[in-house]
């Protein structure tokens, strides 16, 4: 296991050399600068600036220093925020980030789940349906359009949630979690259904319904693993698609998290705090995407072998 470990961290670093690679770039052609304004600042001002942020170099030599700093974890100073670091804003935001995309993840899968099972021991009854025409509801509605509906119904017109902010009360949680949660739990939920269906026509477990052994006994002893395999699989999309989509939620509820450091970045051409989220939110999807697959791997042992036997034959 820890080699098979190894080899996807390894497998890794080229992935995020070019995720670095393009944003630097990229960020750096998009029309504008750090210190542009509405009203010109003098040109003498202008030039110690970029000076003291190294942007009077060469391109080349400016993703050279960047690379430089970034092997030993430095994201460099913001150019926006006064007397602070990037890697001090990322530090100021995570807990708040890591918060909310824990929670979310956690009821996408338990409510994904049990959706899913709920509508395949059911199935093509009016439940099933109901059940999963509802989880197509947030599929076909993106979190963008959920997020400010849920706002304008249960904070606006009911009044019983906020509809902004953080804070230790549960209340302030609950839109914004839901919110960036429904989309998961209808993916979840769907292939739940489909993977638990498949699995209950399998021979094996025919057979022991022919023992007569109980339908919960069934489920928990032979059905469950093979069921969680498609699910354990899309955790790592699923993972992307919530760090993703709580820079838009965490926007829109005003939370004080690394998304909404991300899109203030963007808007002011704050390269280093865009460069520096970017390569955290990589690093951050590269890791969540091995512990998946460790899981897998460990869920199923034939994956790790036969990746073991193709490393074999190919060294032999």
């Amino acid at each position: 296991m820890l080699h098979f470990a190894l080899r996807r961290l390894f497998s890794a670093v080229p992935t995020l050399f070019l995720i670095v690679t393009l944003a630097f770039f990229l960020v750096r052609w998009a029309p504008g600068g750090p210190f542009d304004r509405e009203r010109p600042i003098p040109p003498e001002i202008a030039a110690n600036l970029n000076a003291s942020f190294h942007l009077d170099e060469p391109l080349w030599r400016q993703y050279l220093h960047y690379l430089a700093n970034l092997l030993h974890g430095d994201f460099g100073p913001s150019f926006k925020y006064q007397d602070y670091s990037v890697t001090e804003l990322i530090w100021q935001g995570f807990p708040v980030s890591l918060q909310l995309g824990a929670s979310a993840m956690l009821i996408a899968v338990l409510l994904g789940l049990a959706m899913g099972v709920f509508a395949a021991l059911r199935r093509n009854h009016w439940m099933d349906y109901f059940v999963m025409s509802t989880a197509m509801l947030g599929i076909v509605i993106p979190n963008f359009v959920m997020a400010p509906v849920l706002g304008l119904i249960f904070g606006v017109y009911l009044h019983w949630l906020p509809v902004g902010g953080w804070g230790d009360e549960l209340r302030y949680r609950i839109l914004p979690v839901i919110a960036l949660s429904l989309p998961q739990v209808a993916y979840i939920a769907r292939l739940t259904r489909a993977s638990l269906i498949e699995v209950l026509h399998s021979a094996y477990i025919r057979t022991a319904r022919a023992k007569g052994l109980p339908l919960r006994k069934i489920l928990l002893q032979h059905a469950a693993r093979p069921t969680l395999l498609p699910v354990i699989s899309y955790l790592g999309p699923a993972t992307a698609a919530i760090v993703t989509g709580s820079v838009v939620i965490e926007q829109i509820f005003g939370i004080p998290g690394i998304g909404r450091y991300f899109v203030q970045g963007a808007l002011n051409r704050d390269y280093t705090l865009v460069m520096g989220v970017v390569v955290f939110y990589a690093v951050l999807i590269i890791l969540l995407n091995l512990l998946v697959d460790l899981l897998y791997a460990w869920l199923d042992p034939r994956i790790r072998h036969a990746q073991r036997d193709a490393a074999l034959t190919h060294v032999l």
